[in-house]
């Protein structure tokens, strides 16, 4: 069963808790694939083990399931593969579909109805600037294992359900390394929404043509928190925190403090730079989105 009516933060505790998982390095790795599935899956089997025993080989099952939340319309899952696969942006998302602007936001609008993708805006007044209509809206969908599905599964449907799996494997391991980013991001932005030391108001994304920021929040104190997030297997060098603060600069953005969240920690130098007004975490860090709060 394919789960729609939870937050993030609610299917990642659930798959934790459901396969027994304390180990977050791993709960990111197999909740980015099944992540949103009513499902026990052994996390010590290779990962691509698990996608064809419980996903590639019930093809017909979840093809159906799918059908009937989405609809089955071509030019919706179109859409949904344009997303899964880029940078989630809709004008990006519509240019893989080959469809227009006006015909793709209104099968957004109806996948939104669905509780199939959010549409989530560039967060420009937490950051005290002016919202830009050219700026385009970015689709996240509600449910790991859909992005999945619409990534790697539906693109190339007719090799698989022939059993064919050989494609699906190829593409799946060219991707595999940094198909985990957007959701380590969400991750890292309901950490800061529910396990932030100070209490959180508000909280998103802020991008432009020139610079993305996976985290930025305005705290009950009117604080205003910007971060940065790697989900790299090397540890975060202090060069690319600096870089990071350089486009900061360049846009003219004033904060408070800086978080950062890696999977793998930073270097000792980074490191001996944490303080107040710069805040580090890890994926460890994640399991406070576990606790019951």
């Amino acid at each position: 069963m394919i789960i729609l009516d939870k937050s993030i933060k609610e299917q990642f505790k659930l798959f934790c808790k459901v396969n027994k998982i304390d180990d977050m390095q791993i709960a990111i790795k197999y909740f980015t694939i099944f992540g949103g599935l009513k499902i026990e899956i052994d996390t010590s089997k290779p990962i691509l083990e698990l996608i064809e025993k419980h996903i590639l080989n019930n093809y017909n099952y979840y093809r159906s399931e799918i059908n009937h939340l989405t609809g089955g319309y071509h030019v919706d899952h179109a859409i949904l593969s344009g997303v899964a696969l880029g940078d989630r942006k809709t004008t990006n998302a519509f240019k893989r579909a080959h469809v227009s602007f006006e015909e793709g936001m209104k099968c957004v609008d109806s996948l939104y109805e669905k509780e199939i993708l959010d549409i989530d805006s560039s967060e420009h007044f937490l950051l005290g600037k002016r919202g830009d209509s050219k700026v385009a809206k970015k689709l996240i969908f509600t449910n790991p294992f859909l992005r999945f599905w619409f990534a790697f599964v539906s693109p190339i449907y007719k090799g698989i359900k022939d059993g064919n799996y050989e494609e699906f494997k190829e593409k799946f391991k060219s991707r595999e390394s940094d198909f985990s980013d957007f959701i380590f991001e969400e991750l890292a932005l309901a950490f800061i929404k529910n396990s932030f030391v100070d209490n959180i108001k508000q909280h998103g994304q802020y991008w432009n043509e020139n610079i993305n920021i996976p985290i930025v929040a305005k705290t009950i104190l009117e604080k205003t928190i910007v971060g940065m997030c790697k989900y790299s297997d090397n540890k975060l060098k202090k060069s690319e925190f600096n870089k990071f603060l350089e486009d900061l600069k360049s846009e003219d953005i004033a904060y408070d403090i800086i978080v950062i969240f890696t999977k793998n920690g930073c270097s000792n130098e980074l490191k001996n730079l944490k303080s107040d007004t710069l805040k580090i975490f890890n994926a460890k860090s994640l399991k406070a989105l576990l606790l019951n709060n």
